[in-house]
């Protein structure tokens, strides 16, 4: 049997930068949109890369800044254990040439695909649920 638990912000935080991949949460058109990418944590901020074109590289274009969510998690099916981490914040464009760069040499889409933006999810909200034995 296993229990669930809160996890503190700064547990989450260690968490979320363990894992490559998460799922990046907004609006598209009104309704909720959701899409797998990959991301460093960089203190406070949630960092990923998307192209001009993309959907939420255009929202934040237009409207220079989007609340979203950013949820990452692992689990062991067999033992019934694991945790997940939920990030709710501004995102926005990182315009900044030098912490472009920075973020562009130290993150690498996995997908073929031009990505010539860089976004930072900042960290408003941070919550973690952990399952671990009873």
């Amino acid at each position: 049997m296993t229990s669930m638990r809160a996890l503190g912000r700064d547990r989450c935080l260690q968490l979320l930068a363990s894992v490559p991949v998460g799922r990046v949460v907004f609006s598209m058109r009104a309704l909720p949109a959701i899409r797998p990418v990959n991301h460093l944590v960089d203190g406070n901020t949630v960092v990923i890369r998307s192209n001009l074109g993309g959907a939420l590289a255009s929202t934040a274009t237009q409207t220079g800044a989007v609340v979203v969510a950013y949820e990452a998690d692992t689990f062991d099916l067999d033992n019934h254990t694991g945790w997940t981490v939920v990030v709710t914040g501004t995102a926005r464009l990182i315009l900044d040439a030098d912490r472009q760069a920075r973020y562009e040499q130290l993150l690498h889409p996995w997908v073929d695909e031009p990505m010539n933006c860089v976004i930072g999810i900042d960290c408003d909200l941070v919550t973690g649920y952990e399952l671990a034995p009873a």
